[in-house]
């Protein structure tokens, strides 16, 4: 049984709704549960998760834990960087690997412990894609956990040659408008309609566009 526990979140991060929720059920692998936003504040313990965080941790602040996990949503090294599932989902891939891996240093380049592949049909909208997100990555940390410590001596080294998907912007949400919404449909999935809505400009004036399945 790990003894202290972490999670650190960006203060942002989407994955922030489901934690409330997912957090009590740790007790049964952690003595004492923290959950932080700040890597600064990374108390010393056993096991740390790095959920939806984009904060750099160096050395000092990872040899504050035994073991420091990031869930990443790519085959790595294939796929490093930011938002690979929604990269992924634009490339029109269906089928997107989400893997454990101990932080290091080097961005995205630590050994994988496990890891699990999510199915999609093709008309999931961006909640749809952020609860499978949010249900395997607390399905990883606990297969880490129930392993734990033995499992550290299995990690597998990442091995090929590594790419990298860049942060998005909300240019990266714009739309053409002589385009049909078949073709952009990829595109108008993942956007978020209120942090980041598609959005297209016609005759100098610039209109935002949300899509939502109709219940």
């Amino acid at each position: 049984m790990v003894t202290r526990l972490t999670v650190l979140s960006d203060p942002n991060n989407w994955i922030n709704q489901y934690l409330p929720v997912w957090l009590p059920s740790l007790k049964k692998y952690a003595g004492d549960i923290y959950w932080i936003h700040d890597a600064n504040d990374l108390p010393e313990g056993d096991v740390a998760f790095f959920l939806g965080c984009e904060q750099i941790v160096g050395s000092d602040l990872l040899s504050r834990n035994r073991n420091n996990l990031v869930v990443h949503a790519s085959d790595l090294p294939k796929g490093k960087g930011w938002s690979p599932l929604t990269w992924q989902i634009l490339e029109g891939k269906n089928e997107i690997p989400v893997v454990l891996f101990e932080a290091a240093e080097k961005v995205d380049a630590g050994p994988i412990y496990c890891r699990r592949t999510m199915r999609f049909g093709g008309l999931e909208l961006i909640g749809e894609l952020r609860n499978a997100l949010a249900r395997t990555t607390f399905e990883l940390c606990e297969e880490f956990l129930e392993g734990y410590p033995g499992i550290v001596h299995f990690g597998v080294r990442q091995q090929g040659d590594e790419t990298f998907y860049p942060r998005r912007t909300p240019a990266d949400s714009r739309i053409n408008p002589d385009r049909s919404l078949r073709e952009q449909f990829q595109l108008l999935r993942v956007a978020d309609n209120e942090r980041y809505p598609c959005y297209f400009e016609l005759d100098g004036e610039t209109f935002v566009i949300k899509v939502e399945k109709r219940r």
